[in-house]
């Protein structure tokens, strides 16, 4: 028996021809088809070189496991997200490694209705099949055909906003040569057919698996440039940027400053309460200051979450929330099964625009002022549990207010940081905020303290 190590806690990722091959895929596609019994699942791959193939070779492990298949060609996360819940579907399956290096790539899997699969949910039983190979022979395989839903996507894309509603707005989309651009390419058409005044402007937007522009990652303060620059050149309200499977998008303001995925939470909450007070908005626990005082203020509950996809959709679920959002860019809708999206956030901040006839730096600069934060700061270090016990250990004469939803947050009044092992990379992450009002302390003060403290 042979033991797979792109199993991971949300999806698999692994180094390709090692770790995540065809054979593999083919193993994880019967795998999935004989533990679920689905009658028809979505599947649909990034812009990989390699997913093609591994996309074919899953879909062999499906119909080999009686599962029919609707292909949906090359698509972003969300498509097979969205393909799960509009369709009469019982699943789905993305062939994407998102923002990991050219060597990599993954898979995500969801159940009937969009709903994650992760360990805690059934990803270890799919791992222990494919590693055993225990596969019972079936009567008839399944089938496969093509689908496109690319009209309905768009379509259930534009219910979020008022498309008479949007002001003359210029946009700069970069797509990083992933999957995004023919949404882009979609929705500009719906643009026009509807007379919406907006002009899109496109750069890196051709999909090409080669990823000459490098991988689309703009967490990564070097991939910001293009983006930020495009905005300048050419005087835009805003700029967009996506990693390459779009399920996350980055925000630049008029002025090309990239907004932290933080500030971006208040902005949809804000998007959704101002049209219906009293919904609930699911945060993470990492920065939550600003979150609390924008649901606060707009007559929302914020309710916490663990970070993790599978961890924010369930509590959304139960919770009945509207949204949910990660500071780490990924944003979650009710309406969207409670799914990620990459493209919802950037329609409703030019809604936004349109509705407050303010530009971007405005309508967050308060945010920022108010609440600054460090941006998340990792740290590679031997044993992640015991430097955060080291850092508990330092403060706990401070007599902070302690969390220990996800990691350790330690609360000062006039500061908090939290602190957390990652739960996808051997990281240790760090983020860090203060009140403005009642600090003395530059946010530098803190990063530098916590820095020397971890590093020593």
């Amino acid at each position: 028996m042979t033991k797979l190590t792109c199993f991971k806690a949300y999806d698999i990722r692994g180094k390709l021809g090692t770790e995540l091959n065809q054979d593999i895929a083919y193993k994880i596609g019967r795998a999935y088809g004989q533990i679920y019994q689905p009658d028809t699942v979505v599947i649909g791959c990034d812009i990989r070189l390699s997913s093609e193939a591994l996309k074919q070779a899953t879909i062999k492990g499906l119909n080999d496991a009686g599962v029919n298949v609707l292909d949906l060609g090359m698509t972003g996360t969300e498509e097979v997200y969205f393909g799960a819940f509009h369709l009469d579907v019982q699943g789905g399956i993305e062939i994407t490694a998102s923002h990991n290096p050219m060597d990599y790539n993954g898979m995500k899997l969801v159940r009937e209705n969009a709903r994650p699969i992760s360990a805690d949910t059934g990803l270890k039983d799919i791992q222990a099949l494919a590693e055993s190979e225990d596969f019972q022979q079936v009567n008839v395989p399944g089938t496969t055909r093509s689908c496109d839903i690319l009209p309905a996507f768009t379509d259930h894309l534009l219910s979020y906003i008022n498309p008479e509603k949007i002001r003359p707005l210029k946009l700069v989309m970069n797509a990083g040569n992933g999957a995004a651009g023919h949404v882009v390419d979609a929705l500009e058409e719906k643009f026009k057919q509807l007379n919406v005044p907006v002009e899109l402007i496109k750069i890196h937007h051709e999909a090409d698996g080669t990823f000459p522009n490098g991988i689309p990652n703009p967490i990564l303060v070097e991939n910001r440039d293009s983006t930020r620059q495009a905005v300048l050149q050419h005087q835009a309200d805003m700029g967009i940027a996506w990693d390459g499977d779009f399920d996350r998008c980055f925000l630049f303001d008029e002025k090309g400053q990239f907004i932290e995925g933080y500030y971006i939470v208040g902005l949809l909450a804000q998007a959704f309460l101002i049209k219906q007070s009293g919904e609930k908005i699911v945060h993470d626990p990492r920065l939550v200051w600003n979150t609390f005082d924008i649901v606060d203020q707009y007559q929302g509950i914020a309710v916490q979450s663990k970070s993790g996809h599978a961890f924010i959709k369930d509590v959304m679920r139960e919770h009945n929330a509207v949204y949910g959002g990660e500071m780490s860019a990924h944003h979650y809708f009710r309406d969207f099964a409670y799914c990620d999206s990459g493209m919802i956030p950037w329609l409703l901040t030019i809604a936004l625009l349109s509705e407050t006839g303010q530009s971007l730096s405005s309508l967050v600069e308060n945010m920022i002022a108010k609440f600054p934060c460090s941006g998340e700061i990792n740290f590679k270090v031997a044993d992640t549990q015991a430097t955060v016990k080291k850092i508990f250990d330092h403060y706990a004469d401070q007599n902070p207010q302690v969390d220990r939803t996800d990691g350790v947050s330690l609360d000062f009044g006039a500061w908090r940081f939290n602190v957390r092992a990652s739960n996808t990379e051997p990281l240790l992450r760090l983020n860090i905020e203060s009140r403005a009002d009642q600090n003395p302390h530059p946010m530098q003060a803190y990063v530098d303290e916590l820095t020397t403290l971890i590093q020593s």
